[in-house]
């Protein structure tokens, strides 16, 4: 059956269709949607689990030999493999800043999964400070899982 104007009977005459929109339901349908996407998205990030020691990414090639930075899970900090104190790491990474000669070399920074961010942190910070800002965070390759 067709759609169209409804014939009427004894009047004779032909009821025109309706050609308006009414746009109230619609602008208030996307209101609500906009409150509800406005009050998840926040959530939504904050809720997603970070796992970040794992990573699939090929591994650079260096020109120069790259300084390693260790953090071991009880806390100890290592410049490739001597121990160095909390006290001391500030001096230790300025020294090397200015023995690199004109370029700094790359780090590489290697924490426990265990570790606290902010100690992590904290060593970027001293890394920062001490203006080696070639920093590459170190990763276990994961295998692909299929």
């Amino acid at each position: 059956m067709a759609m169209g104007p409804v014939p009427r009977r004894g009047h004779g005459r032909k009821r025109a269709p309706m050609a308006e929109i009414n746009v109230t339901p619609l602008v208030d349908v996307m209101l609500v949607l906009l409150i509800i996407f406005m009050v998840t998205a926040p959530l939504m990030v904050a809720g997603v689990p970070v796992n970040l020691p794992d990573s699939r990414a090929k591994s650079l090639d260096q020109p120069q030999k790259p300084v390693q930075i260790s953090l071991s899970a009880d806390g100890k900090t290592y410049i490739d493999e001597a121990e160095v104190a909390a006290a001391t790491l500030p001096d230790r990474l300025a020294g090397i800043a200015s023995g690199a000669g004109k370029e700094p070399p790359q780090i590489y920074l290697r924490a426990d999964r265990a570790l606290d961010y902010g100690r992590v942190m904290t060593v970027m910070g001293e890394l920062s400070h001490a203006g080696l800002t070639k920093v590459s965070l170190i990763t276990n390759g994961a295998e692909e899982k299929r």
